[in-house]
């Protein structure tokens, strides 16, 4: 049985974290902490988790306790570096949500994210935890470092695949589409009902900031080709859904293809190989990834969903916690029911 610190939980993320928490078999109590909400109920945050959850006070960070044995860290970027290093320092265990320590060339956070990593040196100590990857059911670290939700998707759809058949990979094209809760709950025109009700755009166009980190795994995977990324926004509130197209140098069996997926993700509970292309609402409100595989001739089109606030994050971070622990992968996640 542990105790679990949330440090920043007030958000969309944290919402459904609350929820996972409060269902876990294994956690004891819980305590939020956060900057803006601070000295605020956590049910006059979120009035609708009345009766889900037990009311209680948020904490500020100011005054972080360093008495819990794991901390979910959910800020924004740049400011989980603030608490990390000593939480670590301390021998406590953090999965941190946010971005701060996903890359491992610190050179890139002043190129994609646009501060200096203050802590470079944690980068090469923590594990990079795309769940359904990493294959251990004991994870033993006290740093993981949960993936974004756009790499999420993407990783899932394209990892089995390129560990295979790298060799005959001519280009991989991935092109993804999210909901607006993706960018949080900060106020932005372009995200207002009005801008977007009856409209589709792309945007951060060659410069989303989650590229570098899909490249970053897709190469560890073994990923030699050119790889295209470019996400769209829906007028939906949540979800991703991403295409990858793959042009080969050979044609490659449709049922070879699959047969590789059925072995790497074989014990991966949360993630279903599905016979047609899958729809959103299949994942939303789940910790599932849906794939589907097509190929045709030199071209392989897999399609893959999750639902970005939980399997692209909190669901997943509590999927990390129970394999840091060596607890079963779906402890808390199977029976949640989250509106």
């Amino acid at each position: 049985m542990i105790s679990v610190g949330i440090i920043g939980g007030t958000g969309y993320t944290g919402k459904y974290l609350l929820q996972f928490i409060k269902q876990h078999e294994m956690i004891t109590n819980y305590t939020i902490y956060a900057n803006n909400s601070s000295g605020s109920k956590l049910l006059n945050v979120f009035p609708e988790l009345f009766g889900v959850i037990e009311d209680q006070l948020i904490h500020s960070v100011n005054e972080l306790s360093y008495s819990h044995d794991l901390y979910f860290v959910s800020l924004p970027h740049g400011e989980s570096l603030k608490y990390i290093p000593t939480l670590l320092d301390k021998g406590i265990k953090v999965i941190d949500l946010g971005g701060d320590f996903r890359l491992d060339n610190k050179e890139l956070y002043n190129e994609w994210y646009g501060f200096e990593h203050t802590s470079a040196y944690l980068l090469s100590q923590k594990v990079y935890g795309l769940a359904d990857v990493v294959k251990t059911k004991l994870v033993k670290t006290n740093f993981i470092s949960n993936p974004g939700c756009y790499p999420t998707s993407i990783q899932l759809a394209l990892i089995p695949f390129i560990k295979y058949f790298a060799n005959n990979i001519v280009t991989i094209s991935s092109v993804s589409y999210s909901g607006t809760s993706g960018a949080g709950k900060s106020a932005k025109t372009e995200l207002l009902l009005s801008e977007l009700d009856g409209n589709v755009k792309a945007y951060n166009v060659n410069k989303h900031r989650h590229q570098p980190e899909i490249e970053q795994e897709l190469k560890k995977a073994g990923m030699k080709s050119p790889f295209a990324f470019t996400t769209h926004l829906l007028p939906i509130s949540r979800g991703i859904y991403s295409t990858s197209t793959i042009h080969l140098d050979i044609a490659i069996d449709e049922i070879e293809i699959r047969e590789k997926y059925s072995i790497e993700y074989e014990d991966s509970i949360f993630v279903r190989m599905r016979d047609v292309p899958p729809e959103l609402k299949w994942v939303v409100n789940s910790n599932f990834c849906d794939i589907n595989i097509s190929a045709k001739g030199k071209t392989v089109v897999i399609t893959s969903t999750i639902d970005n606030l939980i399997k692209g994050a909190s669901g997943q971070a509590v999927q990390n916690m129970n394999k840091m622990f060596g607890w079963n992968e779906t402890l808390g996640l199977l029976k949640h029911k989250v509106s």
